[in-house]
């Protein structure tokens, strides 16, 4: 059974999703919340994907993105307004695994999920060649010193992450909320260009940002 958390701000839109999800065969809603608030119960719930609508394109929607994918590392699927190749490229980068219209079919939906959740990304219709297209030449992060340094609060959590300490073990320890250290996670994330914990600590390591 996969569990699916869905975060959509229209309580409509979520009940639809809820419907669609729990139409699946192997499918349950672990979760369902108007905005990303949901993270603080994600912890002592396993969930398998992450359903998140979106309603528009734009930078805080990729912050999003990365601080979802960042802080639990489950594939993410996208329900969004039209679609925008360059925007797509650089969600797939943030942690995305599926990008779908917001008129899907409960059938794409649920294809969708089962895709990602074997690893795979999921693009509409013929969409992939113009996302591939603009890969190469967006970029959502520059590497530390190229005007995205990370602030020492970062520094002091990326150090923590190398650690091997958890987002409630870093709260503790700050003396912070989760929710608060799950967003410096999703920041740094979006600095350093990376799409894991392992990923971010290894661009540290390798620009000298900590030692291991």
């Amino acid at each position: 059974m996969k569990r699916v958390a869905i975060i959509a701000p229209s309580e409509v839109v979520r009940a639809g999703l809820e419907a669609v999800v729990s139409s699946g065969p192997d499918l349950a809603v672990a979760a369902s919340s108007p905005d990303e608030s949901a993270l603080d119960g994600l912890d002592d719930v396993k969930v398998d994907v992450l359903l998140l609508v979106l309603l528009r394109h734009s930078e805080e929607a990729l912050s999003v993105i990365t601080s979802l994918s960042g802080h639990t590392g489950v594939p993410l699927v996208v329900l969004a307004d039209g679609f925008d190749p360059a925007w797509s490229a650089v969600a797939l980068r943030s942690g995305a695994r599926a990008i779908l219209s917001s008129e899907s079919t409960s059938a794409e939906i649920l294809a969708a999920i089962e895709a990602v959740s074997l690893g795979l990304v999921v693009l509409p219709g013929a969409a992939s060649d113009a996302v591939l297209s603009e890969a190469p030449a967006k970029t959502h992060s520059q590497p530390p010193g190229a005007g995205q340094k990370l602030t020492p609060r970062e520094m002091e959590i990326l150090e923590m992450i190398a650690e091997g300490l958890g987002n409630k073990e870093i709260a503790w320890r700050l003396d912070i909320s989760e929710h608060t250290v799950k967003f410096h996670i999703g920041s740094i994330f979006t600095k350093l260009g990376a799409q894991s914990r392992t990923e971010a600590v290894t661009i540290g390591v390798r620009h000298g940002l900590i030692l291991v």
